[in-house]
C-alpha cells in the first residue's frame, strides 16, 4: 500500500481550533493534535509528523511503537511500559503518557477511521483546508500551488528536492 502523509500548512491555519476539538472528541478527552499560538498571533496546528525515520520507532526497548501499512507511526499501548524514550527522542515532544490507557499515546493519524476507508478526522472537518492527507505526490502537488500562490519564486527557500525531503521526514516548512 501506498504511503500517505498528513500535511499541515502554518500559512492556511486560520487558528480555529476544529482539529483539536474533533480529535479530543474521537480520543475520549485526549487530543493528540494541540493549536499553539506564537507571540506574532499564528496558528501552529502540532502533531505527531509520522517521521519517515522515526527516532521514536529506534529507542522503543519493546518495539511497541511500529509504523503501520499506511506509513503512521503508532503504537501498540499493550506492549508500551511506559519508559517515557520516545518522548525524549522525539524532535517535536508530541507523545505523552496518558493515565486512562497506561501507555505513551500520540496521533496515529485516525488509525480506526483509515481502517474503514475514511481520512483522518483533523483533515475531513479542517474548514481551511489547511490539513491534508494523501499519498506523497498528491502532498507535493498541494504544496507547490500553496507556495506557488503565498510565496514569490526569488523568496522560496526550499529547492524543489528539499521540499521532496521535508515532506517525507514529516515536516513541510514554506
Amino acid at each position: 500500500m501506498e504511503r500517505k502523509y498528513l500535511y499541515l500548512d502554518y500559512l492556511t491555519c486560520i487558528g480555529c481550533e476544529t482539529c483539536e476539538t474533533v480529535c479530543d472528541f474521537i480520543h475520549d478527552g485526549s487530543p493528540h493534535i494541540r493549536i499553539y499560538v506564537t507571540e506574532n498571533k499564528q496558528y501552529l496546528p502540532i502533531n505527531c509528523k509520522h517521521c519517515d525515520d522515526a527516532p521514536c520507532v529506534r529507542v522503543c526497548p519493546t518495539n511497541a511503537i511500529y509504523r503501520d501499512e499506511d506509513g503512521a507511526v503508532r503504537i501498540a499501548e499493550n506492549r508500551c511500559i511506559g519508559c517515557l524514550a520516545c518522548l525524549q527522542v522525539c524532535p517535536y515532544g508530541v507523545p505523552f503518557y496518558s493515565l486512562k490507557v497506561r501507555a505513551i499515546t500520540k496521533c496515529d493519524m485516525c488509525a480506526d477511521r483509515r481502517e474503514e476507508g475514511l481520512e483522518p478526522a483533523c483533515a475531513l472537518m479542517c474548514p481551511a483546508e489547511a490539513i491534508q492527507y494523501g499519498p506523497l505526490e498528491m502532498v507535493l502537488e498541494l504544496v507547490n500551488e500553496r507556495r506557488a500562490k503565498n510565496i514569490p519564486e526569488h523568496q522560496r527557500e526550499l529547492s524543489d528536492e528539499e521540499l521532496r525531503e521535508s515532506v517525507s521526514s514529516g515536516y513541510v516548512l514554506l
